[in-house]
């Protein structure tokens, strides 16, 4: 069984065929589906997955940096308001990306650190973006953390020497399917930390692993991912699947089960 601890379930993509879509996802063994947030604009189609397949799909709640604009404050109270409303499998998709533009940092590094207040407030995992900010972000984690803050780098782009730093950290690292891409530099850092510093993820619709490179991805690809690193490592697919669901859920502590 595997974990997607992170699928844009509710993006337009999948509009035509969603429901088959998630059932191929379970028919592969992806048993779970964690949805981050993006803005105001997600939350309602993504509460209307978890509605749908509540044993299966799980929302995140928090603001996305690259919607981090002027209006951010007023962003940031709906992510509060609901934080405070219900409860939700972690505080994400949050963080810092300077690929798209860089005229928000300031704001995007408030609204980074206020979620993460949030996060530690109501006992949740964060899980970050970090685009092209691997280590601005680290730096601000490391102000925070004191211990009791835990969750996902998502999609971690950075450097082996970053990525000992985010696991000395107590967080994990979100493998996606980069590491299937030839000249990717995941494979060296999943070669060398162990499985108990990962987790896996698709990013659907974004980011499919080979041989499906270019176009839609969808969760039911995880175990493609889960067998890139097996191979990398040399062991059995089913050990990645069982650590890093493992892992998964000790990050999320097998939410929704303790609500």
């Amino acid at each position: 069984m595997f974990t997607d601890t992170h699928t844009h379930l509710y993006d337009q993509r999948f509009d035509q065929d969603r429901e088959e879509m998630i059932r191929r996802a379970l028919d592969a063994g992806v048993q779970k589906m964690y949805i981050p947030n993006c803005d105001h604009g997600t939350i309602a189609p993504m509460l209307e997955i978890e509605s749908a397949w509540p044993e299966h799909c799980f929302a995140m709640m928090g603001l996305h940096p690259c919607y981090v604009k002027d209006d951010y404050e007023t962003e940031l109270a709906v992510v509060e308001k609901w934080l405070a409303e219900r409860s939700f499998a972690a505080v994400g998709e949050i963080g810092l990306d300077y690929y798209w533009d860089k005229a928000w940092v300031p704001q995007q590094k408030d609204a980074f650190q206020r979620q993460i207040d949030l996060a530690l407030q109501h006992d949740l995992p964060i899980v970050i973006h970090s685009r092209e900010s691997t280590a601005d972000c680290i730096e601000l984690i490391k102000k925070k953390q004191k211990g009791d803050l835990r969750g996902i780098f998502h999609c971690f782009s950075g450097s082996l020497e970053e990525a000992r730093e985010i696991v000395d950290l107590g967080l994990y690292l979100g493998i996606g399917g980069v590491v299937t891409y030839k000249k990717s530099t995941l494979p060296e850092i999943v070669a060398t930390l162990p499985l108990s510093a990962i987790v896996l993820e698709t990013d659907a619709p974004y980011l499919s692993p080979v041989p499906h490179r270019g176009r839609r991805n969808e969760s039911s690809y995880l175990p493609l991912i889960a067998a890139e690193v097996a191979t990398i490592r040399e062991c059995a697919v089913e050990e990645v699947a069982e650590i890093t669901t493992a892992n998964a859920a000790k990050i999320f502590r097998n939410y929704p089960e303790k609500n």
